[in-house]
């Protein structure tokens, strides 16, 4: 490697907190006398963020003897025997890291595999792990990858991964996954202690319990769940999390490119502040916590706050913060210092066809409007599951409502309040600084395809309850939505953000997403009828690799409610039926007809046309992965359904599908409506189309 080419991948090593490994020549045989230990590296390995020449990869040796510190050897070869190293280093890990290992390997062959382990001194190794390189700029073969999120292990198991795994092996070369999109909740925070279970299960899953915190963890929210107290508390649930077998195989096998989600740092957080129904919580010391932890156990481009080869974590106190700016962000400094103490937005190039734009729907998020205490007297015995929708764009969008023309009044039926956000600005998801870099990323893609890579799912939770039968109850609303935490309730900036799509004729736009923990496939519009629908884009939500949805929990709720119908269709020796689908995508009519029938073709004839333009596909029960592959005519997305994994499944391929339904979109022009069409290739999907 030149020079010149060696000082460039020092300085973004050292940016990263990482060795550097760099491309040697001539190519030898590996003289490390490697023996497996798997033991010895109980986490397993990973690799992450891959460009065209570089990869960074990582492994955690703990020891317990009294060091503080050790060396490893790094070995990236071109074959699994490895008889053709290409690159070796040594490594330092300190304890003080929890042992774990960051190596930038560099002077890679663009779109090329490799494989890598690691060894200690006495010859002791990890696992071999397999990577990829990215394409170069230019190549103009497809590309393909997968998107995930959501993996409680306390509540489910990862027969997803393995059933990745197993169709990866098998894939033609060229249809094998570039890498894996892991859209956030890679662990869950909250956790149950045997004390806080009822029968061992929580709806119809079997609770267990891998995770013990060092501290003990906190009780919160009543006594249901506990949380983390301390960094190595933090530390404690990437230690259980990766332990799974699948899990460890998966990142064994797949560069990951990682972003957080909310329980990577806090259920309900948000900032660096933590909600449990209890009043807020300052936590920004947890903050920056969570954000090493995640830094030290992901192997992702995201630098800390100093160029070391360990996470410096900035001195921060638990402080109120009480003053906001225009997009939300506190001004409280030890807040600002928590949040900026890790940043993880960034941005990745998959050769020709793959722009791919990472945000943080989390970090710089403001305080949600619709948690205030001015609106409680609307919703006082109010028995709707739903609520108005022009209240939420009302509440949601502040001052900025209907171009600056606010109502002075709130209104629920036959109640009205004044309207408390009609001199405050619209919510933020991103935050100034963030929503800026986003946009500017965004006009300035070129690849064939510009994927927003989004924690939270985009499409519209919206329902029309209009249409309800009088014995239901007497709605005078309109349209309707669920209540929702995500973009489906950020009406202003969503609508910012498909603006600056349109204005700058951007094609190729797409949103992948998860955390809903159901599968929805559709269209990113910022209006639904009865204004103009112009969809910019795709959207796609994942489903979940085990954690429980919204269908699983309604399921379980009582047959006496009169509105679950709109849900669950029950029938006499039958499993409940997910009615939620067909009111969400086809409205309130389709789903009464098919619980009262179980006719889907009369359900689907009695379809709202204006109610749902935007999806074409809702699964609220959906688990499993997605998979994308793009090329420069038409983007084409799988959804890989699984059953509900309450069991580890003993087949090699992860145990059985319940669907592979796949939507294949061509490129569109600049001012033309994208356009899906869907096949089900594998199994059925029942009430989801």
């Amino acid at each position: 490697m030149p020079d010149l080419d060696r000082r460039k991948f020092l300085k973004l090593a050292a940016s990263l907190g990482a060795a550097l490994a760099v491309g040697c020549t001539p190519i030898r045989e590996s003289s490390s006398g490697w023996r497996e230990r798997r033991d010895l590296y109980p986490q397993g390995v990973a690799s992450g963020d891959p460009d065209e020449n570089s990869v960074l990869l990582w492994t955690r040796r703990p020891y317990a003897d009294g060091r503080k510190q050790a060396t490893l050897l790094v070995e990236v070869a071109e074959d699994p025997a490895f008889t053709r190293v290409v690159a070796t280093t040594n490594t330092r890990i300190l304890g003080g890291s929890d042992w774990t290992s960051r190596v930038l390997v560099a002077g890679l062959k663009p779109a090329s595999e490799y494989w890598y382990r690691f060894v200690d001194a006495d010859g002791n190794g990890s696992r071999i792990g397999r990577t990829l390189t990215a394409p170069g700029r230019d190549d103009p073969r497809p590309a393909r990858f997968a998107f995930v999120s959501c993996q409680d292990i306390c509540e489910g198991t990862m027969n997803a991964w393995r059933r990745m795994i197993f169709e990866d092996e098998r894939a033609a070369p060229e249809d094998r996954l570039g890498f894996v999109l892991h859209l956030g909740d890679f662990i869950y925070e909250v956790v149950q202690y045997p004390d806080q279970v009822k029968d061992g299960h929580r709806y119809n899953r079997i609770v267990t319990f891998p995770v013990k915190f060092p501290t003990g963890g906190k009780a919160v929210a009543k006594n249901r769940f506990r949380v983390p107290q301390s960094l190595d508390d933090y530390r404690e649930l990437y230690h259980a999390y990766l332990q799974d077998p699948d899990l460890q195989d998966a990142r064994a096998r797949f560069p990951f490119v990682a972003m957080w989600d909310n329980h990577e740092f806090s259920w309900q957080g948000w900032q660096s502040i933590q909600e449990f129904g209890e009043g807020l919580v300052w936590a920004q010391t947890l903050k920056v916590a969570a954000n090493q932890a995640w830094f030290e156990f992901q192997p992702a481009r995201v630098p800390p706050q100093a160029n070391l080869e360990a996470f410096e974590a900035p001195h921060v106190v638990d402080a109120p913060v009480k003053d906001f700016d225009d997009n939300g962000l506190g001004q409280e400094p030890n807040n600002l210092a928590a949040i900026d103490s890790l940043i993880g937005y960034r941005s990745l190039r998959w050769g020709r066809h793959i722009d791919l734009i990472l945000t943080d729907q989390h970090s710089f998020r403001g305080p949600d409007p619709s948690n205030r205490d001015e609106l409680k007297p609307l919703f006082e015995g109010v028995s709707f599951p739903f609520y108005p929708e022009a209240l939420a764009m009302q509440i949601d969008s502040g001052r900025d409502f209907a171009d600056g023309h606010p109502p002075a009044k709130l209104v629920f039926g036959a109640k009205s309040i004044a309207n408390y956000r009609a001199k405050e600005p619209a919510q933020s998801m991103l935050g100034a600084k963030q929503k800026a870099w986003f946009l500017e990323r965004l006009r300035t893609a070129d690849a064939t395809w510009k994927i927003w890579g989004n924690s939270l799912g985009t499409p519209d939770w919206r329902v029309d309850p209009q249409n309800m039968p009088a014995k239901m109850g007497k709605w005078t609303d309109g349209y309707a939505v669920l209540p929702n935490g995500d973009w489906g309730s950020i009406y202003h900036e969503r609508g910012e953000i498909f603006d600056a799509v349109r204005d700058a004729g951007v094609t190729g736009f797409a949103i992948v997403s998860g955390d809903r923990h159901s599968f929805w496939a559709g269209y990113a519009a910022k209006a639904l009828p009865p204004a103009k629908f112009e969809p910019v884009g795709l959207t796609f939500v994942g489903g979940s690799i085990s954690s429980l949805g919204m269908q699983e929990a309604s399921e379980q709720g009582s047959k006496d409610d009169p509105f679950r119908p709109l849900f669950m269709a029950d029938r006499d020796g039958a499993p409940p039926e997910p009615t939620m689908n067909l009111l969400l995508n086809h409205g309130v009519r389709s789903a009464l007809e098919y619980a009262h029938s179980g006719d889907l073709a009369k359900a689907r004839a009695a379809s709202n046309p204006d109610v749902a333009p935007h999806l074409d596909f809702v699964d609220m029960g959906g688990h499993g992965y997605a998979t994308v592959r793009v090329d420069a005519e038409k983007m084409t997305t799988d959804f890989v359904c699984i059953p509900p994994p309450i069991l580890r499944s003993d087949r090699e391929d992860g145990g059985p599908l319940r669907y592979r339904v796949r939507f294949e979109t061509p490129l569109w022009r600049a001012g033309e409506k994208p356009r899906m069409q869907q096949t089900v290739l594998e199994g059925d999907v029942g009430l989801s189309a």
